[in-house]
């Protein structure tokens, strides 16, 4: 009976998995990015330092309300994902701090600003 329980909870947990939407890590490029995937739901912060309850400084998100009316008041901004910031906007992965990303994000004008994002949120490849 534990064996089927475990199985049946296995299941269910790595099909959440398989929808769930994340952001990636080019390898090459070090550049974050995320993608929209029309029947996936998300919302990723990215905080001011390495723990969830500092200042969340961007947000992406997959509803409208979020992004629309900066529900957080994210400093940095919220969008559906990485394709709709400002033009010449990009953020950058510098490597890990604990379980956060520390990622750089970078204007069009350059100006820098650092922000951690959840290791769950993202993967490198």
């Amino acid at each position: 009976m534990n064996k089927i329980l475990s199985l049946l909870l296995f299941l269910l947990s790595s099909s959440f998995a398989i929808g769930q939407n994340t952001g990636h890590v080019d390898k090459k490029t070090k550049e974050f990015f995320i993608t929209s995937t029309p029947k996936a739901e998300y919302k990723i912060f990215g905080y001011q330092f390495p723990n969830i309850t500092t200042k969340k400084m961007i947000c992406f998100s997959t509803f409208s309300y979020d992004v629309r009316d900066n529900l957080n008041k994210c400093p940095l901004g919220s969008y559906f994902d990485t394709s709709f910031m400002k033009e010449g906007d990009r953020i950058i992965y510098l490597g890990m701090v604990g379980s956060f990303g520390k990622m750089n994000f970078i204007t069009g004008s350059g100006k820098k600003t650092l922000i951690y994002i959840p290791k769950a949120n993202f993967i490198i490849k």
